[in-house]
């Protein structure tokens, strides 16, 4: 048994990763989850059974959160836990794209302890253990330098950069795109953006590695309502996410997102959207 947590999640991801390279571009088979949670495929089944019984093995008192699985409130009481996306981007990756990633942690009292995220088609492993600083491919890795919000390169969907969702206006910023919350955590980790903000609740499988490999290399993390994420909720969401050095994250809250508590943003038809934003601006007027 591996005595290292951070060497258990390595072994583990690129056991994933290994599954995910099986199915890639081969047309999978996939149907969607409903209730916009988007689609799911036979891969991301066989690498969450994978990982389950691979983890569960090595460490049967820690509980487990994954995307994949039944929602098991029994995890709330137990002091560690495995949170864990089998491939983060499916889209991405059912559509025959490089950027898709598996993501596991470890979580502690709330608190992410080690932290994983493998992008197969790319090889790239990020990895982090908390106090030890991140690493890509076994080397280490630093946030970028930048301070100026002015054409601050940031990673975030299109539907944040919208007007209506802003006190003022929207940041001034020059804006990216990659369809995993994990990898783009782990790209402004790695110094290649300046940021990456998402304005709507987010499921902590999609975020618990990325925020210690990016808090490791030197990022701030936080909600957009400038708290510190914490993990293993009963309900495992987490009230957005703002990522970057500590300046711009600052800067960006200046931004601050009129409607903290809208959910699943994006899947709300833009016919209704209007109205929605409207009515929420005076009813959450207070928390502007």
């Amino acid at each position: 048994m591996l005595e290292n947590d951070l060497d258990l999640l390595r072994n583990a991801a690129i056991l994933a990763g290994k599954i995910a390279m099986r199915f890639y571009q081969k047309n999978p088979t996939y149907w969607d989850k409903g209730d916009g949670q988007g689609p799911v495929s036979e891969a991301d089944l066989e690498i969450d059974n994978m990982l389950f019984e691979y983890l569960s093995n090595a460490r049967s008192n820690y509980g487990i959160l994954s995307e994949e699985a039944e929602n098991n409130t029994d995890r709330n009481n137990t002091k560690n836990i495995f949170i864990i996306d089998p491939i983060d981007g499916t889209r991405s990756f059912l559509n025959g794209h490089e950027n898709f990633a598996t993501s596991i942690a470890v979580a502690c009292n709330g608190i992410i302890q080690d932290a994983v995220v493998y992008l197969p088609a790319k090889d790239l492993l990020y990895d982090a253990k908390k106090g030890e600083g991140s690493r890509l491919n076994g080397v280490q890795i630093h946030a970028g330098k930048n301070t100026n919000i002015n054409g601050a390169r940031i990673l975030a969907s299109e539907s944040q950069n919208n007007p209506k969702l802003w006190k003022n206006t929207p940041p001034p910023i020059e804006r990216h795109f990659r369809s995993s919350l994990a990898y783009r955590l782990c790209l402004v980790a790695e110094g290649r953006f300046d940021g990456m903000m998402t304005l709507r609740p987010t499921w902590e499988w999609d975020v618990a590695a990325g925020h210690l490999i990016c808090t490791e290399a030197g990022c701030e993390v936080k909600t957009q309502g400038g708290k510190d994420p914490q993990y293993n909720s009963e309900v495992p969401k987490i009230n957005g996410m703002i990522a970057g050095n500590s300046i711009l994250v600052d800067k960006r809250q200046d931004y601050k997102s009129k409607f903290c508590q809208i959910v699943l943003l994006e899947s709300i038809p833009c016919y209704v959207f209007k109205r929605y934003v409207e009515f929420s601006c005076v009813a959450l007027g207070t928390l502007l």
